[in-house]
């Protein structure tokens, strides 16, 4: 009788237990599972693209996490000349060589083509090496932090090479390669605006800790990359694609017609822009900060701006079909740039600049998704994926090139908005009236 009254009072104990175990998981399965059905959604789970969706989410929160690392050291911790100093030695010793190394970045990937989850967990477990090499001398801002930044950058943009790779091996059925960029950019955009705050309030921490949340991410890339479907490695039916024509016999893509290089010329100058106005804006702001804000805050309104710009172009990517065709989003794209840049150097107030941030994450978008559009119809399968590494390589390089202009450049406000008008003025007229002939005679393209 004494058994038997036990185990009718542990029935109850164990039904709450069981009931208080799934209220205090709640909390993380249920989002879990939330994120999972968002990302798996129209057949990404089944093609494998959901997780190339996660993985790139992973990479946009650690690549924040090292960049509050690295800005609370260079920039914000010292005085706006000292910061100058340190953001031009940081440009020389990180992304100066990186212009060096980025145009071999899609050479060598192309020779290991059944190797991309291996590059991108590569990729994923050095930056996690490095940041925690890094986290002993963020503190002091020392010279050796310098090297491992530029290894950090060279491993994010080799990822992000990989990554666009790999996108067209991974496309669900009835999906557009445009639609399929838009997902995965649009999810590192979401986990880039989640982790900052995290970034941020773990700076408060300590200046190291950052750098350990970058490492435990990246560890889990590392792992993500490697589950990734066997096919992704897959090289059936390709061939390298070449910048310039080398004969007849070599694909080249000057061989598929104008308008891809036509994109590229308008996205180079677009990504150009986005490096310039970075630099730029972030000492201009922090010298003249807008009315009643701090540096701090007026650096994170242009910023809040420019990602609000970019997640709604990345968002509108998927509705690219209804449009007359890339050619024309990107033609436009550059020239409403080019009008706000204008209004923004002859009319020079901190509402304008902030219009203008989010402008440029807005036409940054639609034009890249409108770029990848154009290799996908044009550039023939059998050097679609390598013309994909190339691109991303040659719109890295203008980006690091802006950025270059953007520091060296003294801090007068109609100065640099004239300037980032000049850039996207020489981009426009190198591109726009060839993307509007190649609209004109270009069947309608397949986009969905």
């Amino acid at each position: 009788m004494a058994a038997a009254r036990s185990s009718d009072a542990s029935g109850p104990l164990r039904r709450a237990g069981r009931a208080v175990g799934r209220a205090l998981h709640f909390p993380f399965t249920a989002p879990a599972r939330g994120i999972r059905r968002a990302t798996h959604a129209h057949g990404a789970g089944e093609s494998g693209l959901g997780k190339l969706i996660e993985l790139h989410a992973v990479n946009g929160a650690g690549d924040v996490m090292i960049t509050v690392a690295l800005a609370s050291t260079v920039f914000f911790s010292v005085p706006t000349d000292e910061a100058r100093g340190r953001v031009a030695l940081y440009l020389a010793i990180t992304m100066a060589p990186f212009t060096l190394l980025a145009p071999v970045i899609g050479p060598l990937l192309d020779r290991l083509p059944h190797g991309r989850r291996a590059a991108m967990a590569g990729a994923m477990l050095t930056r996690a090496v490095l940041a925690l090499t890094m986290s002993g001398a963020v503190a002091t801002g020392g010279l050796e932090l310098y090297p491992a930044a530029l290894g950090v950058l060279v491993a994010s943009k080799a990822y992000g090479v990989v990554r666009s790779a790999v996108v067209p091996r991974l496309l669900p059925t009835r999906f557009s390669l445009v639609k399929a960029n838009s997902r995965v950019t649009l999810a590192g955009l979401l986990a880039t605006g989640a982790a900052a705050p995290v970034a941020a309030g773990l700076q408060r921490i300590g200046p190291g800790w950052p750098l350990y949340g970058a490492c435990a991410l990246f560890v889990a890339g590392t792992f993500l990359s490697v589950s990734m479907p066997p096919k992704v490695d897959s090289a059936k039916g390709e061939r390298k694609a070449h910048m310039l024509t080398h004969g007849e016999k070599k694909p080249s893509l000057r061989t598929v017609g104008p308008s891809v290089l036509h994109g590229l010329q308008a996205n180079a100058a677009l990504k150009a822009l986005s490096g310039f106005l970075i630099f730029f804006l972030a000492f201009l702001l922090r010298e003249h900060p807008m009315a009643g804000q701090s540096a701090a805050v007026s650096l994170g309104i242009v910023g809040v701006a420019a990602g609000v710009g970019n997640a709604c172009g990345t968002a509108v990517g998927s509705w690219l079909r209804k449009a007359r065709g890339p050619e024309v989003i990107i033609a436009t794209m550059i020239l409403v740039e080019l009008g706000a840049a204008v209004c923004t150097a002859a009319f020079f107030s901190p509402v304008l600049v902030a219009v203008l941030g989010g402008v440029a994450g807005l036409s940054q978008a639609l034009a890249k998704l409108s770029l990848d559009a154009l290799i996908q119809r044009d550039v023939p399968e059998l050097v679609r994926t390598s013309a994909f590494a190339r691109s991303e390589t040659l719109l890295q390089v203008a980006w690091v090139v802006g950025g270059a202009i953007g520091i060296a450049l003294p801090l007068h406000e109609v100065l640099g908005m004239g300037v980032a008008a000049a850039i996207l003025a020489l981009g426009a007229a190198l591109s726009v009236r060839g993307l509007f002939a190649a609209a004109r005679t270009a069947g309608r393209p397949r986009l969905a």
